[in-house]
């Protein structure tokens, strides 16, 4: 069984692998991480879509859906700079990045790069969000 922090929810359909990290706990997926889910899914028809909400290693209350990281992973980012493979991702979820996300990393890649790299990155620790928690006067 998979548990802890880091629980992950695989969930297998027609050849593709969606994987969910949850920092609220196993099992557990809010509304906005479920929209996230569905937009992408819809918009790029990802081969692998991995999102992880992050939002639990923030100055947040316990619960919110606020920060996430993603990786998706389609063949409609063939050619593609990254940055038009970014626009693609915010634009297929500009209505949570307008209200309650406020952070999304993205990992945009090809197919054949995530064979190479099958990795979703990690995020650094959040410092806080006033100066006097990061040291500065």
């Amino acid at each position: 069984m998979l548990s802890g922090r880091l629980g992950r929810l695989l969930v297998s359909m027609a050849g593709r692998v969606c994987l969910s990290r949850d920092s609220a706990g196993p099992g557990r997926v809010g509304p906005v991480e479920a929209a996230i889910r569905a937009k992408l899914e819809q918009a790029l028809n990802p081969e692998v879509l991995e999102l992880r909400n992050e939002s639990g290693g923030h100055a947040v209350p316990p619960g919110s859906e606020t920060h996430f990281r993603v990786a998706v992973v389609s063949a409609r980012f063939e050619g593609l700079s990254p940055l038009q493979r970014h626009r693609l991702v915010h634009a297929a979820l500009s209505e949570e990045l307008a209200g309650p996300v406020h952070a999304l990393a993205i990992q945009a890649r090809t197919p054949a790069q995530w064979r190479e790299n099958p990795q979703l990155d990690t995020s650094p620790p959040c410092l806080g969000g006033s100066k006097k928690t990061r040291g500065t006067p």
